[in-house]
């Protein structure tokens, strides 16, 4: 709502809120001034964003007045075969191991979220778009990211009653996080998640990793590191927990904000701190792999067998904790080596508490997820072409009313006989036509005029030796294919 700038009300204007509003928690509702109770007091002053225009009083500038969100982008029909070639890729791999394609609701229960990614991540207290339900029911969250609802799907659907381990996986899904945007972040974006749930062993963690990295291998991206580790799991990890909280305690003077509030509630994020203050600590911070107890020291010897056998590079990493409370054991993150804070292309690890959290027995499970934009962000940098999206068959050029209406029939039977063809423009004269075609690189164009339309023959012409042949119109598609 807008109104002129300037302009002031008399009396105060009083706007009633949604009753659902009430409800909602202080840091979920709707900023306005002077709200109580449900009712916005608006005091008789200069106001914006008050009143919707009267629609006879706009005036539209040349250039729309609405843009994208931001922190959103568009993808534009240019950019298409870069984000085709891309998804393609990853289905390719992903089907190559066996992995089914799963798609979830873009928002789910907000508590899913709480329970599964953990309360004291930058996700649940800083990231996430909250929905107050209009029935007065749960308030949603738009999606931050995919494995919380992949493993809801997996208990509300039963999958956990056949064999295991259920491989699934998600491409070019949206997700949404609040965050200041910037290159290769943004509040609108896309990945591939790669889930195995139900199998404990190192060989499903083996098979996970292989899959991440040969994903980058055929997309063609060079210059990046696997970097690996193991956190533990509820057996030995509280020894870990203990120690570090016994060496950050010593130092908490010097520790930023967050790591500070850290420190009680989620110690191991310490190591994930991108903060300068808190570097200097990181590096000599007690190590994880020197706390595992011998099942998942056990455990993580055999991935390291196992990808070392595949030949599959990686880099041993005690700062690797990742983000999110729900992971266990295996921890990994695919990197670029180039300059900039976003570096991070994919990363994952095991969640064996992840389903037992959010209400299932116990279940093991690993996997990863890899951003869209910041791949395709890489791909450019490093100058990896997509391959371009191939011509039209044939382009259908036509003068003359008769010829008009025959061209439109012709190019939708074209199209049930599966040749990819377009339609000319009905204000270009032919000689801009065959000009259009060229430009296009169409190696064909069915020329229609008024002759043509009279007694049903096409005029094909060969656009590489300007040949012409004449061809009944009901013919062209078989012709077109011995050609």
């Amino acid at each position: 709502m807008e109104v002129e700038e300037g302009i002031r009300l008399n009396p105060p204007l009083i706007l009633r809120m949604p009753p659902a509003w009430a409800d909602l928690r202080q840091h979920e509702r709707p900023r306005f001034p002077h709200a109580e109770n449900g009712i916005i007091h608006l005091p008789p002053s200069p106001l914006r964003a008050i009143l919707p225009p009267d629609p006879k009083e706009t005036t539209l500038p040349k250039q729309t007045r609405y843009r994208s969100v931001r922190g959103a982008e568009d993808i534009l029909p240019d950019a298409q075969p870069r984000w085709r070639n891309v998804r393609d890729t990853m289905v390719s791999v992903c089907e190559r191991y066996s992995y089914g394609q799963i798609d979830t609701p873009i928002f789910e229960d907000y508590n899913l979220f709480v329970r599964g990614v953990g309360e004291v991540t930058d996700i649940v207290e800083k990231e996430m778009y909250l929905i107050p339900d209009k029935s007065g029911g749960d308030t949603l969250a738009l999606r931050p990211e995919a494995t919380a609802a992949v493993c809801r799907a997996y208990l509300q659907h039963g999958l956990h009653a056949g064999t295991q381990p259920v491989r699934l996986y998600t491409v070019m899904a949206p997700m949404f996080r609040y965050a200041r945007p910037q290159s290769g972040r943004l509040r609108q974006f896309h990945q591939l998640n790669v889930e195995a749930i139900g199998d404990p062993d190192a060989t499903v963690d083996a098979e996970i990793l292989g899959l991440c990295w040969q994903v980058f291998v055929e997309l063609g991206l060079k210059d990046l590191t696997l970097q690996l580790n193991s956190i533990g799991d509820p057996a030995c990890r509280p020894a870990y927990v203990q120690a570090l909280r016994s060496y950050y305690g010593d130092r908490v003077e010097s520790l930023c904000r967050d790591c500070t509030a850290r420190l009680d509630r989620a110690p191991l994020r310490l190591l994930d701190c991108k903060n300068v203050p808190c570097q200097p600590f990181i590096e000599d911070a007690p190590r994880s792999r020197d706390h595992l107890c011998p099942d998942c020291e056990s455990h993580f010897a055999d991935l390291v067998g196992f990808l070392e056998g595949m030949e599959v590079p990686f880099t041993l990493d005690h700062r690797l904790v990742r983000g999110l409370d729900y992971y266990t054991r295996t921890v990994f993150e695919v990197q670029t080596r180039a300059e900039g804070a976003q570096n991070a292309l994919g990363g994952g690890g095991r969640y064996d508490g992840l389903i037992q959290e959010i209400g299932g027995n116990p279940t093991p499970g690993v996997g990863f997820a890899m951003g869209i934009e910041r791949i395709i962000l890489n791909l450019e940098r490093q100058a990896v072409e997509a391959p371009p999206p191939p011509p039209p068959t044939v382009f259908v050029a036509y003068v003359g009313e008769k010829a008009r209406q025959r061209a439109v029939v012709l190019s939708a039977e074209l199209v049930r006989s599966g040749v990819t063809n377009i339609l000319g423009p009905a204000s270009k004269s032919l000689k801009a036509q065959l000009r259009q075609a060229g430009s296009m690189g169409v190696p064909h164009v069915a020329i229609i005029g008024e002759r043509e339309a009279e007694s049903g023959m096409v005029t094909l012409r060969n656009m590489s030796d300007r040949t012409q042949q004449e061809v009944g119109m009901t013919e062209i598609a078989n012709r077109l294919e011995r050609l």
